[in-house]
């Protein structure tokens, strides 16, 4: 994998929650927040656990360093959703820019409950973009049963925006 390659699954990955975030906006703080018994239990909460997640990923790759988890105690709205979002996206833009496609391929260890794991670069961040899509989908199933469908947000409808 080449660093343009996972540069592109970034922009799509970008470009699809920018939709959903566009159809979270019309929501209510109430619906945002309600729980709907999915993984992470609300649309507001889902969100945040995508973001948390490539908050978490971004400095494990960068400098091995864990990161507090954002949970929905950190953000009162959409708004502020939206707002950490954009910033976590910048610093993965810069992190993701400082890449060659030497390291795409290089392994990288890191520790977890029962020990040391190791993986290669690009599968990690594959997993990222893999793993917002996964939590996405359920933020569509909620925005459409709230009446506010983010539309299509597969890769090949992304690819038409390029």
């Amino acid at each position: 994998m080449k660093q343009a390659d996972i540069s592109l699954l970034f922009q799509y990955n970008y470009w699809a929650t920018q939709q959903i975030l566009e159809q979270a906006k019309n929501v209510s703080i109430e619906d945002l927040f309600k729980s709907r018994g999915y993984s992470w239990d609300s649309l507001g909460g889902t969100l945040i656990h995508i973001m948390d997640a490539e908050y978490g990923w971004r400095r494990l790759l960068e400098n091995g360093a864990s990161s507090p988890l954002l949970t929905v105690d950190d953000f009162d709205d959409i708004d502020a959703i939206i707002t950490r979002w954009h910033q976590e996206e910048t610093e993965m833009w810069t992190y993701l820019k400082s890449l060659s496609d030497e390291d795409m391929t290089s392994t990288l260890s890191y520790a977890v409950e029962d020990g040391t794991r190791e993986r290669v670069l690009w599968h990690c961040l594959l997993h990222v973009v893999n793993h917002g899509t996964q939590h996405r989908s359920e933020c569509a199933v909620m925005l459409t049963e709230l009446g506010q469908s983010p539309g299509e947000i597969d890769f090949t409808v992304f690819t038409l925006t390029l």
